[in-house]
């Protein structure tokens, strides 16, 4: 036995302990969601059923919960990426002296706990909105207060994604196009935006992620309302059911379903830009063919 397969060996009964580690809890947790017992168990399976699911459609909190946390997600992501947008083009363009008290200001909220952000908002926005009772009766909900506790701290996320993105862009295309005649809306829009596509799509999904796993922010910001999140500490804290054994299901199935979808798409675009390469290389060998002959 050579020193090389005891090395491969140990490599790999670690990386076996590792994903083990890692979706060990996942694989018990989804075989409990199909087992008759009341209690979550997976050992011993007495029996095969999809009661459970049934039982977590007929839950009305966890779907008033899961339809909020849908509504709170959706509403962050459509305020945080484009002030997070803002905040990175300001940032590309300020004076440099001042970028470092400007990152500052606007990273801080990541660095604030999430406790601070949710009793901070709630006094805030209370103090503000009580000029006015038919304004405070508007926004003063628990759902708003939420989206603006949680898109405080989002658009750091947003801001850090574009920028970085941003850093890559090529100032000489915006410069050519204001000499060719395009206005500046002109250039945002139709330059500037399809180049930040990616980092777009990436804030708006890490922000909705973000919004819809969050619970320190939101447990104090929601008010009397609730979201899947707060619902689901509130039943595990009064005994756990296999109902939240078969919602970890679902979200692992719509988790890979995602996954599956996006590698496949990626893959196509990737052979339709081969195929689109192999193309221009054909065509330019049959231009230049005839004038080398």
């Amino acid at each position: 036995m050579s020193s090389k397969l005891v090395m491969r060996g140990m490599i790999g009964f670690y990386i076996f302990l590792f994903f083990l580690y890692l979706f060990g809890p996942l694989l018990v947790m989804s075989v409990t969601a199909f087992n008759t017992s009341s209690y979550p168990q997976a050992v011993p399976f007495e029996g095969f059923t999809l009661d459970w699911f049934v039982k977590l459609w007929n839950d009305r909190a966890m779907m008033a919960g899961l339809w909020n946390s849908i509504i709170i997600g959706l509403g962050v992501v459509a305020l945080s990426v484009p002030v997070g947008l803002a905040a990175s083009i300001i940032m590309s363009q300020i004076y440099h002296r001042a970028r470092g008290l400007f990152y500052l200001i606007t990273i801080s909220p990541v660095l604030t706990p999430g406790v601070i952000i949710g009793i901070s908002t709630v006094i805030f926005w209370k103090d503000v909105l009580s000029v006015t009772d038919v304004t405070k009766a508007v926004f003063y909900k628990g759902i708003i207060l939420a989206i603006f506790g949680q898109a405080s701290f989002v658009s750091a996320y947003a801001l850090l994604i574009i920028m970085a993105r941003l850093q890559r862009f090529d100032r000489a295309q915006e410069e050519a196009a204001l000499d060719l005649g395009a206005s500046y809306p002109q250039v945002f829009w139709h330059i500037l935006l399809p180049f930040l596509k990616p980092a777009l799509i990436s804030a708006a999904v890490i922000g909705f992620l973000s919004s819809f796993e969050n619970y320190n922010t939101t447990t104090f910001a929601i008010l009397a309302d609730k979201t899947l999140v707060t619902v689901l500490a509130g039943q595990v804290r009064q005994g756990t059911t296999p109902a939240l054994s078969a919602l970890a299901v679902i979200i692992i199935g719509i988790s890979l379903a995602g996954a599956i979808v996006f590698e496949l798409l990626k893959r196509r675009e990737e052979r339709q830009a081969e195929r689109a390469k192999e193309s221009a290389k054909i065509a330019e060998r049959a231009v230049t063919a005839p004038a080398a002959a």
